[in-house]
């Protein structure tokens, strides 16, 4: 007979014999998901500054919730009474103001957070195998983040709220044959009401909140799968010791959690600098028209988009029919040189020669709002194709020809320029510096597969390049 462990008669069957712990860890994997993704989860050793971002959108996502969450408390989603509920929070409410400048302001700061995370991914080459769905993962966060914003936008019901949420949902009107039928299903009336407020309110509260929470989990579990990427672009699990640890990498808790809290004590200081002395920031974090009510018969004289969407707008509106030409011109070219790499393909050729001539004449036919819509969109959905468009040997720009990150400067320049002309009045210098600049935008993506051939790498050392200090 095999033996049997009999429970002590003295002690009560539900006492946990390992403590607390151990009682939750025996219904819920708490010490092992604290392992994984923490204690035993190896980070690379030379982690920089670059590396702060991703903590911070963490703390800032949390900052939103939180605030949001107050704010809906006092906040009213009617046409009649939102205006006057965001004023009553920021006079009557106890400490409103603060919520509501902590919330603006941690919209930008997300923005600004975003945008560096993605561009720290562009210099060390975060989005290249075996990175690929965490780089997907990511542009999904930011598409939804920009339409949790979007939504957001409409809900204090002021003017540049009111017309900017006009203008952007008309775009839609442009597509063919769907467009007024679908404009019309996302305002739920035939101009911006009542009911595009009770929309907009759910998705920003409710829908886009619960699906950006479940695509950053989704972001971290896949990073945590993979493994963080370094500076060097190099796998540090390739070269482990005998416990099976990499050697050029480190616990992330405690090293990294003490890392991160120096970056958020600097963050938080910029932060609160921010919303106590700037919260409006010269109208860039809440723009002035956005402090009177809507008024549907009273358009203002100049309609921007807040600073963060300032660049894909600066796109949409520099897609003209003149633009909408040189880009027919642009394709044309490209149509050349691949009908000359066909030569021998009979059918390839038919074939490319076939859809190209479709596109040009519906490039010539369909109105050029359409094409600013697309172009717009293209913008953001061409960065989910980067893991595919960079050829480069090597992932990080430290081993990559010097030029190669005087490119990506340009691009980062590119996009601020595009972003400034966005948000400033329509002028002709505008326009083709803006349409120029799209140009050079799409160049940097999509002739990314031969550009980053090009040119002579650097060595890439087996072990992190990494100085104590």
């Amino acid at each position: 007979m095999a033996d049997q462990t009999l429970p002590d008669p003295g002690v009560p069957a539900e006492t946990p014999r390992g403590g607390l712990r151990q009682w939750i860890d025996d219904r819920f994997p708490f010490s092992a998901l604290w392992a994984a993704h923490l204690s035993e989860y190896y980070a690379p050793k030379n982690l920089n500054f670059w590396y702060y971002f991703g903590s911070l959108a963490i703390v800032v996502l949390a900052i939103q919730v939180i605030s949001g969450i107050f704010l809906v408390m006092h906040y009213k989603p009617d046409a009649a009474l939102a205006f006057g509920s965001v004023e009553y929070i920021m006079r009557d409410v106890s400490w409103g103001w603060l919520i509501r400048y902590i919330h603006s302001t941690g919209a930008s700061a997300f923005f600004v957070i975003i945008y560096m995370h993605m561009f720290r991914g562009l210099l060390y080459g975060s989005y290249r195998k075996p990175r690929e769905l965490v780089w997907i993962f990511g542009c999904l966060i930011f598409l939804c983040l920009m339409g949790e914003a979007f939504f957001g936008y409409l809900l204090p019901w002021g003017q540049m709220s009111f017309w900017g949420a006009q203008v952007i949902v008309n775009l839609f009107s442009a597509i063919p044959f769907i467009g007024p039928d679908l404009s019309l299903w996302i305002r739920g009336d035939y101009v911006v009401s009542d009911a595009t407020l009770n929309r907009f309110f759910a998705f920003h509260v409710i829908a886009i909140p619960l699906l950006l929470i479940g695509l950053v989990g989704a972001h971290i579990i896949a990073l945590h799968q993979v493994g963080s990427n370094n500076p060097d672009g190099i796998e540090i699990k390739a070269n482990k010791d005998a416990r099976g640890n990499p050697r050029d990498g480190i616990p992330f808790h405690p090293y990294f959690t003490v890392h991160d809290l120096f970056g958020l004590s600097a963050f938080l200081t910029i932060f609160s600098a921010v919303l106590f002395f700037a919260p409006t920031f010269g109208g860039y974090f809440l723009e002035h028209n956005n402090f009177i009510p809507a008024d549907p018969l009273k358009t203002p004289p100049h309609i921007a988009p807040v600073w963060y969407f300032t660049p894909f707008y600066s796109m949409l509106r520099a897609t003209t029919t003149t633009s909408v030409h040189l880009w027919m011109a642009v394709l044309a070219a490209a149509a050349l040189w691949g009908a000359w790499r066909l030569r021998r393909s009979p059918l390839r050729l038919a074939a490319l020669a076939a859809g190209m001539a479709f596109l040009l004449w519906a490039m010539a036919t369909v109105d050029a709002k359409f094409w600013g819509v697309l172009v717009m969109g293209g913008a953001v959905i061409s960065l989910f194709f980067l893991p595919w468009l960079d050829h480069s040997p090597v992932k990080s720009i430290r081993y990559r020809p010097k030029w190669h990150f005087s490119l990506l400067i340009l691009f980062a320049l590119d996009f601020i320029v595009l972003g400034y002309f966005g948000i400033s009045e329509p002028s002709p210098v505008g326009y083709w510096i803006s349409v120029t600049c799209t140009f050079i935008y799409f160049g940097f993506l999509w002739l990314m597969p031969w550009w980053s051939r090009l040119g002579v790498c650097r060595a890439v050392p087996e072990r992190l390049v990494y100085h104590p200090h």
